[in-house]
């Protein structure tokens, strides 16, 4: 009897704890559940529906990843069709009125920045492109300012009772990361121009913020592996366009950036892409040291 008293205290304790009241949190991508960290901290339940050792375009709509969502008080996504192949299954099968799309409780992160490469006319014979412009506004580590302000107000919204615990760790953020890119701006200063190539178009907010030129992509359409012919081509561009190194974010196939610096002797670089892309990428702030060091060795 005393045993049986003793779990039965052990679970009141358990549903009385912090944790058993914390926010329920889905992320679509490991970045936003780092922010929401460093925003709600031990406030929230934070699950991320994604590694950044995923393609975030291809994500299974698998049966765990409905369950979370249907348990979710507050959906956290990139948006701009960056999810558009699983993110609706997961919605509508999850049954979950809280977190749909223009709910308090469906927080879009592309809607706090300026979207680059918005295209004037839609073809889906050209490739992956994207209405809203492209996607992969995390390399910029600028948007996560407006970004952070936005999210942490929605937390406050849905959560009112600790709204001053989340401006706190907004303040606290903000001063922090205004700091770190002061820092990897004055680290990242030999990328400026420098000319390079990508795998994929999934850079163009990296180059704009650290000033490379992206003088090709290996991908003869966004999302189409390239064929040895097509990379025989960008090989022949680099003869009058020259190029430091080619870059690739972690998750992709390393076989075309290795054969075209095999061919053209240049440096290929993988990048972490999002947080745990590397083993040095294990936060928001890892990530961007990394990102940064990986680019200026590609220079040597």
């Amino acid at each position: 009897m005393k045993i049986i008293l003793y779990f039965l205290f052990l679970a009141a304790i358990a549903l009385l704890s912090p944790a058993a009241s914390a926010l329920n949190i889905f992320a679509c991508e490991p970045e936003w559940a780092a922010l929401a960290k460093e925003l709600a901290a031990d406030k929230a339940d934070i699950y991320s529906a994604t590694t950044a050792l995923q393609d975030p375009h291809q994500v299974q709509a698998r049966p765990s990843l409905i369950a979370r969502a249907r348990r979710a008080q507050l959906l956290v996504c990139t948006g701009a069709e960056l999810e558009i192949g699983w993110l609706p299954i997961i919605l509508r099968e999850s049954g979950n009125p809280d977190i749909a799309p223009g709910k308090p409780g469906n927080f879009v992160a592309a809607h706090s920045v300026a979207m680059r490469e918005i295209p004037s006319h839609l073809d889906r014979a050209e490739g992956d492109v994207h209405a809203a412009g492209n996607p992969h506004i995390q390399l910029d580590a600028r948007n996560y300012l407006p970004i952070a302000q936005a999210l942490s107000a929605r937390l406050a919204g849905l959560d009112p009772a600790n709204a001053a615990f989340y401006r706190s760790r907004l303040q606290i953020f903000t001063q922090q990361w205004q700091a770190a890119i002061v820092r990897w701006e004055k680290q990242a200063a030999p990328l400026k121009g420098q000319p390079i190539l990508v795998q994929h178009t999934a850079f163009p907010y990296l180059s704009a913020w650290l000033g490379m030129k992206e003088v090709a992509a290996l991908e003869p359409k966004p999302g189409m592996e390239p064929s040895v012919a097509h990379l025989s081509q960008v090989l022949e561009l680099l003869q009058r366009q020259p190029a430091k190194m080619v870059i690739r974010a972690a998750y992709q196939n390393p076989q075309p950036s290795a054969w075209m610096a095999e061919h053209a002797h240049i440096s290929a670089v993988a990048l972490p892409f999002s947080v745990g892309g590397t083993e040095a990428a294990r936060d928001l702030f890892g990530l961007f040291d990394d990102t940064i060091a990986r680019l200026l060795a590609g220079l040597q």
